[in-house]
């Protein structure tokens, strides 16, 4: 029978087995607090997130599950999965992860990054979602925030995007939309890992520049910051805008030639600029893929194919259609909970 300790940080109760001790509050977000503890059996510190009442509403329990089975089956070096889950008395969920110290949104507000880091950190990003794509997954929403890095600056990524809400107001428009591709903006329903290399290529940018590349302080303006840099999307993008407002915006903006990036990052190497170009691109039928990324004469320094896994299986997403019941769905977090423990204890 495992035993339960209660803990209170930051106004948040906690309740770990005990085997975790020493808890801490590493940081407030969206997600909730997140806290460090030290593991006594594999004698390291680990990040504590708790996920508070995951069984109030189907719609939760489903995004619960998701993600759940997303950490579960992705395990690569640059993608961050828990080591343990479990549910608390109170029906809590946690998830046990790796400890790192800081975020590519905090380095870079700490100082500005040398070209060889920069180059570093693009590099397992793109590793990262060589593998995530090749599972047939998208992440959805990568940005700084969600770039995790320990003290020798390796990278875990981590936070994918488990609503699909494609442009939900939030009183934080700048840190999450800024990084978004087009065909998102626009409303498209069929867009897939091509949304993330535009993400890449607006966190690259950044890195180089330091600042965000597309600060819009609303969605008109941001749209209207691409279409300065970049010119007007292709006319079947246009065709399959599914959001009215996006479309009066573009009507309003001036049909524009995309700038040339050389005298937009004039301190930039040209290979930098290079690869940058093909992340950017406004078509995502001509955006360059993480596969072909990584082979680009800017990372040759760090290319190996032998050392860039691919998945072994896709991801089944049959299930993120389903409409199911809050019940149904607690049973299914409550087996996958024991599937993960189960493989842990045969050593899966």
């Amino acid at each position: 029978m495992v035993q339960f300790v209660e803990w209170k940080i930051l106004d948040t109760v906690y309740e770990t087995p005990s085997r975790y001790t020493d808890l801490q509050a590493v940081e407030r977000s969206i997600y909730g607090v997140v806290g460090s503890a030290y593991d006594q059996i594999c004698k390291r510190h680990v990040a504590v997130r708790k996920i508070t009442k995951p069984f109030d509403s189907g719609d939760d329990a489903k995004r619960v599950y998701r993600e759940i089975r997303l950490l579960n089956q992705l395990q690569h070096g640059n993608l961050i999965s828990f080591s343990d889950i479990y549910i608390s008395p109170a029906e809590d969920i946690y998830f046990i992860t790796d400890l790192l110290v800081t975020d590519l949104d905090r380095l870079m507000k700490a100082k500005h990054l040398e070209p060889d880091l920069t180059r570093y950190i693009v590099y397992q990003i793109l590793r990262g979602l060589k593998y995530i794509h090749s599972a047939g997954v998208v992440h959805g929403d990568l940005r700084p925030s969600k770039l995790l890095l320990n003290k020798d600056c390796d990278l875990k990524i981590y936070g994918f995007d488990l609503v699909g809400d494609q442009w939900p107001q939030t009183t934080d428009y700048h840190s999450t939309k800024c990084y978004r591709a087009p065909e998102i903006i626009l409303a498209m329903r069929d867009y897939g890992g091509e949304v993330d290399i535009f993400s890449v290529g607006c966190i690259f940018a950044e890195m180089i520049q330091g600042g965000p590349l597309f600060y819009g302080k609303d969605f008109a303006h941001q749209l209207g910051l691409i279409t300065e840099l970049l010119g007007r999307p292709p006319e079947w993008m246009v065709d399959k805008c599914k959001n009215k407002y996006a479309l009066d915006v573009l009507q309003s903006v001036p049909a524009r030639n995309a700038q040339q990036l050389s005298s937009v990052f004039s301190h930039a190497e040209p290979e930098a600029i290079g690869i940058l170009g093909k992340m950017l691109t406004l078509d995502p039928q001509e955006r360059i893929t993480a596969d072909r990324a990584l082979s680009h004469p800017y990372l040759k320094c760090y290319h190996d194919p032998l050392d860039e896994p691919v998945a072994g299986q896709q991801f089944d997403c049959t299930l993120d259609d389903m409409n199911a019941p809050e019940k149904t769905w607690r049973w299914m977090i409550y087996s996958e909970v024991l599937n993960h423990h189960s493989r842990n204890i045969s050593g899966g």
